[in-house]
């Protein structure tokens, strides 16, 4: 049955909203909704695993170590490696913003 990602929005003015689409050994696929939520200040994600994002709707802008900040809007995508510590410095507050976020563990050979 076919289901639309920007239908049926879950309400993330008080905090963020995290659900899992789908998940296999070493892959997860999540939905996050973000209505004005920011990484707290001096905290920073440092993952174990690769992850490519986008944004459906809305916008955000992320800080990335070393590379600085890049803002997002619709269709844009990041890969971020394995601890490729990064941010979320903005999310807009008029409009929630909704990504797509794919994690990915490295498999042992």
């Amino acid at each position: 049955m076919p289901s639309n990602l920007l239908a049926n929005l879950p309400d993330a003015s008080a905090e963020e909203v995290f659900e899992t689409l789908a998940e296999w050994p070493g892959i997860r696929l999540e939905r996050i909704v973000s209505n004005g939520q920011i990484t707290p200040e001096g905290e920073w994600y440092d993952q174990e695993q690769d992850e490519w994002v986008m944004v459906l709707a809305g916008a955000a802008r992320l800080l990335i170590e070393d590379e600085g900040e890049i803002a997002l809007g619709p269709g844009d995508t990041v890969f971020l490696p394995a601890h490729k510590r990064h941010r979320v410095t903005w999310t807009d507050t008029d409009q929630p913003t909704v990504w797509l976020a794919l994690h990915v563990w490295a498999q042992a050979e």
